[in-house]
Parts: structure tokens; C-alpha cells; sequence
């Protein structure tokens, strides 16, 4: 405690809790995305507690890995090798993460595209709690173990990651339920964020054979896509906005006529 109190004095510690909770916030939105694609299959009045459930089980799991993380290190241990390839405990997990990230976008995005036979509009609300918390707790352990090895290697102190950890929970239990509503409001949103679940799986695999990307392009070209979607959202609202006017101008006319 005395050395925690001591460190407080230091801006280097602060830039670097800063820091730290600025990327872990970054890294849990693609977390929020997916939670929330997940949570719109359930009945209204079970997603707001889904979500916060897998919210708390993502913070839990980086606490544990954080608690752990002899542990996490060992995970860069050779487990076997395929192909001439060495595969590692981190490898296998990005892996198995990017290729089930991969199969759920994949199947997330062809039942919104092509409904099932006799089904006019999206999908049958047909999942439950407990398999939307299963499949929510799966992805945390691959987000859980990128957010946990980001802080091992930019904070010193176990407890900076910890309370950076708690100020991305903090924010994502704020903005979270926002985030969802507006991605179930657009469906263009929610097929662009679907896609781009499987640019991350694709990247998670990537990792897994040691083929690193820059996260900047990655960003980058996440970034520009959400602005030009910005844009097709703020002109279709106008243009709906104006066609209303215009049917309530006509209807106007059209009562003052009959009159």
C-alpha cells in the first residue's frame, strides 16, 4: 500500500493509467458489438441484464487473468506443431476465438440477409440467456487475454491494470445499452459491425500463425468506414424527415380540398 501511495506522485503513472484505460475502453468496444448483437435475439426485457452479465464476466476474467499472469506468460510456451508451425497456448486460443468469431458474424449475417423459409422479416428471437452468456464468456477469454497482455506490456504496476480495468467497466456499463439501441435502430450498422467482427476473427487467426498487422490500418480502415456510415445515416434521416413533411403537406391539401 505504502508503494501504491508513493507511485500516485509519479505522472508517469497517471499517463500511464490514462493510457492504459483509454486502450482498454478501444478494445472493449468490439466486445459492447458483439454483446449487444447477441443480447437483440432475446426478449427486450432480458437484454439489459444479459448484457450487463457479460459485461461483469469479461471485467472478472481480466481480473483472473491479471491475477494469473505467470500463468498468461506461459502461454507463449510451445504446446505442438502443425505443418512446421510451433503453436503456442496464446496461438491456439486466438485460433479456436478467430474461427468461432469468424463462424457467428458469418451466421449472424446470412439469418439477417436470407431469413429463414416463411420468415418475412429478421430473425426469431430464438435464443436463450444462458447460451447468449455462454457464447458471450467464450469471446471474453480471447478479448480478455488481448486486453490483459496489452496491459502487462505498458503498465508496471498490477494495480494501474486493475484500475484501468475498472474505469473501461465503468464506461462501457454508461455507453453500453446506448450502443446497442442505436446498432438495433440501424441494421446497416449492425451488418457493418458484423463485418467487422470477421476483419477481427480474421486478425485473431492472423495473430495465431504469428502474421502480425499493424492495429493503426486496422483502425484506420474501421474508422473511415464509420463515418462514411455517419454520413448514408444523417442524409436517409433527412430524406425521411422531408418525405414526411411532404406526405403531411399533401394530406393538408388534401383535407382543405375536401372541404
Amino acid at each position: 500500500m505504502p508503494e501504491v501511495l508513493a507511485s500516485l506522485a509519479t505522472p508517469d503513472v497517471w499517463l500511464s493509467l490514462l493510457t492504459l484505460s483509454v486502450l482498454e475502453i478501444v478494445l472493449g468496444l468490439d466486445n459492447i458489438i458483439f454483446i449487444s448483437i447477441l443480447v437483440g435475439k432475446l426478449p427486450p426485457e432480458k437484454r439489459d441484464r444479459t448484457r450487463r452479465i457479460g459485461l461483469m464476466g469479461a471485467f472478472v476474467m481480466r481480473l483472473g487473468l491479471l491475477g494469473t499472469l505467470s500463468w498468461v506468460m506461459q502461454l507463449k510456451h510451445e504446446l505442438f506443431t502443425v505443418l512446421g508451425e510451433k503453436i503456442t497456448g496464446k496461438e491456439l486460443v486466438l485460433l479456436l476465438g478467430g474461427l468461432f468469431l469468424l463462424y457467428k458474424a458469418t451466421r449472424e449475417i446470412h439469418e439477417r440477409m436470407e431469413p429463414a423459409e416463411g420468415e418475412g422479416g429478421p430473425p426469431k428471437q430464438r435464443s436463450s440467456v444462458a447460451a447468449a452468456v455462454i457464447q458471450i464468456l467464450i469471446l471474453d477469454l480471447v478479448f480478455s487475454l488481448d486486453s490483459v497482455i496489452t496491459a502487462v506490456g505498458m503498465a508496471q504496476h498490477l494495480w494501474i491494470m486493475v484500475a484501468a480495468n475498472v474505469v473501461a467497466l465503468l464506461v462501457m456499463l454508461a455507453f453500453s445499452k446506448r450502443i446497442a439501441d442505436f446498432v438495433d435502430e440501424h441494421p446497416t450498422v449492425k451488418i457493418l459491425a458484423l463485418s467487422f467482427l470477421m476483419m477481427i476473427g480474421i486478425l485473431l487467426i492472423a495473430e495465431g500463425f504469428e502474421i502480425h498487422v499493424p492495429k493503426g490500418y486496422v483502425y484506420f480502415a474501421m474508422g473511415y468506414s464509420v463515418s462514411v456510415e455517419a454520413i448514408n445515416i444523417r442524409i436517409s434521416s433527412k430524406l425521411r424527415k422531408a418525405a414526411a413533411a411532404r406526405r403531411a403537406k399533401e394530406a393538408e391539401g388534401a383535407a382543405a380540398g375536401g372541404a
